[in-house]
């Protein structure tokens, strides 16, 4: 994934309210940074500022993530819509979710949400999500991208800012130094987040059964998790729309509907640029 040149590096973020959706595209420089995305802002018929699904479109690929927010919004049933409306186009797509993604990163995973009568430090949870992502970025996102596929991700580094930022209260300079360690200069340009209250997330993850170690944390965790990613769309409003999760589900896909075309166009022209 290059940004340099006459390439341009754009983020599509689509977020549901408890789990993020990102998407990245790298598009020619003649396209212009933000005004590219104009059309496909004004299509939308559910602008806010909040995050959880994130859509990236690389160099050669697009590459989705979607790091979880606020629980219950429907990420999952929205992430794999979206998958079969591009799929349905001839659009190659690569469904994967942070942590995880890769064997090595799946039992990373496993340590990470997986209840303990050991007390994990904040700054061990923060290393291995950015160990786990490491792994998944060479093994799974970076080839995907090379290869002009699309990745739908569950999860990225806007859920570590949220998560082990906003709930763990861990420094933003900490976590942006991993970060560009990690990541180097990979970064989303849009942000699209199904919000929900908390208390509406909080209830739907419980009606889902047993709860990992992050669902186990109460409210006020998660108001502070929300409350990241709220800031963070309020401090970046370029690269940020919010959906209302509240919504019926059907609505929700009546967006990503509208959202397709634009993403095709977009990744129409950076092959043909």
């Amino acid at each position: 994934m290059t940004s340099g040149g006459s390439k341009k590096t754009i983020w599509f973020t689509f977020w549901g309210a408890y789990w993020p959706f990102e998407a990245l595209v790298d598009n020619d420089a003649s396209l212009g940074p933000i005004s590219l995305l104009s059309g496909l802002f004004n299509s939308l018929k559910i602008i806010g500022s909040m995050k959880f699904l994130a859509v990236l479109l690389g160099a050669d690929g697009w590459f989705t993530s979607l790091p979880r927010k606020i629980l219950g919004t429907g990420k999952s049933t929205n992430r794999e819509y979206l998958a079969e409306r591009l799929r349905s186009q001839g659009v190659d797509v690569v469904l994967t979710r942070e942590p995880g993604g890769t064997p090595l990163a799946e039992r990373i995973r496993e340590l990470l949400l997986a209840p303990s009568d050991e007390t994990m430090h904040a700054d061990t949870e923060l290393l291995l999500v950015f160990a786990a992502r490491a792994q998944h970025l060479a093994g799974v996102i970076r080839p995907a991208l090379a290869r002009g596929a699309v990745v739908l991700c569950d999860r990225f580094t806007d859920a570590t800012y949220a998560y082990q930022g906003g709930g763990r209260g861990l420094s933003v300079q900490r976590i942006s130094a991993l970060e560009d360690f990690v990541q180097g200069g990979l970064r989303p340009d849009l942000t699209l987040v199904f919000d929900l209250p908390v208390e509406i997330g909080l209830s739907r993850a419980a009606a889902r059964g047993r709860l990992d170690r992050f669902e186990q944390e109460g409210r006020a965790f998660f108001e502070a998790v929300r409350n990241t990613y709220l800031n963070r769309a309020a401090a970046a409003p370029e690269r940020y729309r919010l959906v209302d999760a509240a919504q019926p589900l059907a609505q929700v896909q009546v967006s990503l509907d509208a959202l397709v075309p634009d993403l095709l166009d977009l990744l129409a022209v950076r092959r043909n640029g």
